[in-house]
Order: structure tokens, then C-alpha cells, then sequence
């Protein structure tokens, strides 16, 4: 028996990553229904350079009233370059700048939350100073998202690549204890950075354990995004290689466990697969068959 589809888009919207060169509303939107999403992630500044660029208020009104009117929560994905763990200042004082820029634009948007790397500790240092650093520089970032409309910061844990701050899921416990456990801190999981760390989703009951580990980790509530994403190479790889749902080394099961998790209620998914908009409009179509045709879990 099946879930009904308003239902289960209710509990796990699914969509994409979008482009948004040219407006945000007038590119963005478009692209968003082209592929059938219920989610967007958008970027608001050049995801591989510092540039903290304005934006367009009419059309950040229009983007607005578009996600408003079409019930899609949207999401706004932070500069790569972003690493609160650097042992460079210039990089740490850049990074500052470029995630306030992201938190702020993402109010200005609607956005629902800023997702943010957790980074490395570069330069050889040990966990421990990358850590205070994280916190003397990432928690008055946190401290200043006092508007009712303010995005939560989703951190994302990473392939587990040179010196991760966070790769594994038992990473987040310190990282979030460095934070104070602020009440705006998230998390946004990407499947195929924890599959490339080295939790095997496609292992018989890897998803379960996974976010089971997750709640017992950071506690229930904070798991706010799922960034959908297949994996081209083995498990404990650290390679961050997406591929399309179903066609990777994590194969399309797991993504259909995660619906059947009582950590996912209310948990949107996007992707940021391969393939442009037809790949991407398939992999959405894919995700929303493996979740309309489960049972989900009684809500209580």
C-alpha cells in the first residue's frame, strides 16, 4: 500500500540545486518546475571566489512570493571556499565575511537554511585548535541570527578528505559541543559525502544505522536538509564523485530507507547530481517514486 503523494511531499519535499544566473526568480524558479521540484538550493555568490555581491531586491521579492505560492522551501549553499578550521587569518577573515553575506542573503530570500562545509584543519594543526577556532569565529555568527525569519546553518560534514574537521558522523558530537550546541545550528547530510567517509548506506540496515547515529550524535530536530546524492566510487573512498540516484555504488534502496526514518519527517531532499536538467529531472522523478510508493511511519 502507498503513501498518498500530498502526504509524503509534506514530509520529504524532493528538488535541486538550481541555477540562478540571470535572477533568482527568473531562472531559478523555471528551472525548479522543469525538473519537478518541491525544494530549491540556490547559490547567492560565486561558489569558488570571496565576492559578496548584493543581489536583486526585486528579484529576491519575487523568488519570495514564487516559493511562497508554489509551498517550496528553499536553501542556500555557502562558498566552497568557506573553512573555519584554516591556519591562514586572511582565510579565516574571508570566511567570516562570505557566510555572514550567505545568512544574510538567505533572509533576504526566504531561505529556510545556509548550508556551510565544516572544514579542515589545515597547515598540520592539531583537531583540538581548529576546533576553538571554529568556535571563536563560527559562534557570533550563530549569535547574530536573532530575526524570527532568520535561516538556520546547516553544517555539512564532508568525503573525509586531507585533515576533515567532520566526515564521520561521530565527528559532529565535538564540532556542535564547540558550537554550544547553538539552538540555530542544523545539519544538511549529503549521502554521498557520508558514504565516501565511510558509512555504508548500502549495507543491509547501513541508512538506519547511519541516522540513527546521527540523532544519538547531534540530537533529535537537528537534521534539517539531505542533499541526495549517489556515489561513483566505493565506500570509504573520500572521494566526493556524485552520481546520479540508483547508479552508484549506493544504488537507489537506501535512498528509499531514508523516507522510512523517523529522523527524515519534515526533512526536504535535493539533489546535486549529474546529468543537467534531464539527469536532473530524472533523479528527482526516481527519488519521488521511492518515496511515494513506501509506507512512512506513523506520526504520533
Amino acid at each position: 500500500m502507498s503513501t498518498s503523494p500530498q502526504r509524503a511531499r509534506e514530509r520529504n519535499p524532493i528538488g535541486g540545486h538550481v541555477p540562478v544566473a540571470g535572477g533568482l526568480a527568473k531562472v531559478g524558479i523555471p528551472y525548479a518546475q522543469d525538473i519537478g521540484g518541491e525544494a530549491v538550493q540556490v547559490f547567492v555568490a560565486n561558489p569558488r571566489g570571496w565576492a559578496t555581491p548584493p543581489g536583486n531586491p526585486m528579484q529576491d521579492e519575487a523568488f519570495r512570493a514564487a516559493c511562497a505560492e508554489r509551498a517550496i522551501p528553499a536553501y542556500v549553499h555557502a562558498p566552497y571556499l568557506i573553512n573555519f578550521g584554516s591556519h591562514t587569518p586572511a582565510t579565516v577573515e574571508k570566511s567570516v565575511e562570505s557566510l555572514r553575506h550567505s545568512l544574510r542573503r538567505g533572509r533576504d530570500i526566504g531561505a529556510l537554511g545556509v548550508v556551510v562545509h565544516t572544514g579542515s584543519a589545515t597547515g598540520g594543526r592539531e583537531r583540538a585548535t581548529a576546533l576553538a577556532q571554529v568556535r571563536e569565529h563560527l559562534l557570533p555568527l550563530l549569535e547574530e541570527l536573532t530575526h524570527d525569519d532568520d535561516p538556520w546553518l546547516l553544517l555539512e560534514s564532508t568525503a573525509g578528505q586531507g585533515a576533515s574537521l567532520c566526515s564521520l558522523a561521530e565527528d559532529l558530537g565535538p564540532y556542535l559541543d564547540a558550537l554550544d550546541r547553538h539552538p540555530k545550528a542544523g545539519l544538511c547530510l549529503d549521502t554521498c559525502h557520508a558514504f565516501a567517509a565511510g558509512h555504508d548506506m548500502a549495507a543491509p540496515g547501513g541508512t538506519k544505522a547511519l541516522l540513527d547515529e546521527l540523532v544519538a550524535v547531534a540530537g533529535e530536530g537537528r537534521l534539517k536538509l539531505i542533499h541526495a546524492n549517489d556515489s561513483k566510487d566505493v565506500v570509504g573512498a573520500h572521494k566526493d564523485r556524485h552520481e546520479n540516484i540508483g547508479s552508484g555504488h549506493i544504488g537507489a534502496e537506501p535512498f528509499g530507507e531514508l523516507f522510512r526514518h523517523p529522523a527524515t519527517a519534515g526533512v526536504p531532499l535535493v539533489i546535486e547530481t549529474p546529468g543537467g536538467k534531464e539527469g536532473h529531472a530524472a533523479d528527482v522523478a526516481r527519488l519521488k517514486e521511492l518515496r511515494d510508493g513506501g509506507e512512512l511511519p506513523e506520526t504520533s
